[in-house]
C-alpha cells in the first residue's frame, strides 16, 4: 500500500514559512493550548491565530477530538544572520537548483527556521510551494534541488529514495599520511535524535561509501547510501576527519556568529535522469575547496 498524503496547510505560506501544524489531545482547543503552551498560547487562539484543518478559525469554544489537527504561524526564534547568497544553478517550471553555501540548512529545524535555504528562496524567488527534493547538512555548502510545483514533489523526491541519483562530494582532510588508494567503506551508522553525533554500531550495514584520493588532502566521496552525517562519520573513522568538522571524531564548541571556518565538504556533482523530461541533467558546485584556519584543536 502507499504512504497517504498529507493534506495541504488550510494557511498559505507566510514571509517563506508554512503554519506549524499541531496535533490536538482533545476537548477545548483554547483549554489545551493554556494547558500544554502557558496563557500566550491561548491568547492566540482567542484572538483567531488558530485554524482547523478546514481552514476555519478556532474561537474559545471550540471543541475538536484527539487526534485532530490544527495551524497556526509559528513566532521566529532568535536568529544569526547567515551572510552568504544562494547562487541559482538552474531554474525551470519544475525545479530549482541552488549552490548552497555552508552554515545555511535546507529546511526549518530546531533554533534554525528562516535562515534555512528553503524559506530564504520562498521569499525571494517567490516560490510559496518550493520543496526540498533532498537535504545536505547546514555546514555542507554545494549543489541542493528543490522542486517548485506541488504536482512534481513525488516525481523528484522519488529518484533519491529509489537511489536513482549520483552524487558525489569533495572533502578536504589535513591529516597525514592521508588514504593511500581508493576505496569502499560500509558499516550500520544510528542517529538518534537528541544526540549531536551519529554512531557507527554493530549490525547490517545501512551506509556505504566509495572514497578517492585526489592528491593534497583531497577527496573524492561517492555516498551509495544516505545516512545523516555518513561521509562525516566515515572519513573520521578512518582517522581522515574532515577540516573544520565540529562533531566528529570529537565535539568542539563554535561560536554561532563566527563564518571563518567552513566545514571542507561541498556537494560537488548532481545528476540524473529527470522522470518528466527523461533529459539527463548534471550540475556541478562552483564552491571550492581551499586551505582555511582550522577549528581549535585540529
Amino acid at each position: 500500500m502507499g504512504h497517504r498524503r498529507r493534506a495541504a496547510a488550510p494557511l498559505p505560506v507566510r514571509d517563506g514559512l508554512g503554519p506549524a501544524r499541531l496535533r490536538l489531545q482533545g476537548g477545548n482547543v483554547a483549554e489545551e493550548f493554556s494547558r500544554r503552551f502557558g496563557s500566550d498560547a491561548r491568547a492566540v487562539v482567542l484572538a483567531g491565530g488558530v485554524v482547523d484543518a478546514r481552514g476555519s478559525v478556532v474561537d474559545g469554544m471550540t471543541e475538536l477530538p484527539a487526534g485532530a489537527v490544527v495551524y497556526l504561524y509559528r513566532d521566529l526564534p532568535e536568529e544569526v544572520e547567515v551572510p552568504f547568497d544562494i547562487p541559482v544553478l538552474y531554474r525551470d517550471d519544475n525545479i530549482l537548483v541552488v549552490d548552497k553555501p555552508h552554515f545555511l540548512a535546507t529546511m526549518p529545524r530546531g533554533r534554525h527556521v528562516a535562515q534555512t535555504a528553503l524559506v530564504r528562496l520562498r521569499r525571494d524567488l517567490d516560490t510559496p510551494e518550493l520543496s526540498p527534493a533532498h537535504r545536505l547538512d547546514r555546514l555542507t555548502a554545494g549543489v541542493l534541488l528543490f522542486t517548485v510545483r506541488r504536482e512534481v514533489r513525488g516525481a523528484y523526491q522519488s529518484l533519491f529514495a529509489r537511489g536513482e541519483v549520483t552524487k558525489n562530494y569533495l572533502a578536504r582532510s589535513s591529516v597525514e599520511p592521508g588514504l593511500p588508494a581508493a576505496q569502499t567503506v560500509s558499516n550500520r551508522i544510528v542517529k538518534r535524535r537528541g544526540v549531536l553525533q551519529a554512531t557507527v554500531e554493530s549490525g547490517e550495514p545501512n551506509a556505504e561509501t566509495f572514497l578517492e584520493p585526489l592528491g593534497g588532502g583531497l577527496y573524492r566521496l561517492t555516498p551509495r547510501t544516505g545516512r545523516t552525517h555518513q561521509l562525516r562519520v566515515h572519513m573520521a573513522g578512518l582517522g581522515l576527519p574532515i577540516d573544520n568538522d565540529p562533531l566528529y571524531p570529537c565535539v568542539k564548541d563554535c561560536d554561532p556568529e563566527d563564518f571563518s571556518r567552513p566545514l571542507q565538504l561541498v556537494a560537488h556533482r548532481l545528476e540524473f535522469c529527470d522522470p518528466l523530461s527523461r533529459e539527463v541533467m548534471r550540475w556541478d558546485s562552483r564552491h571550492r575547496l581551499q586551505s582555511v584556519p582550522l577549528c581549535p584543536g585540529r
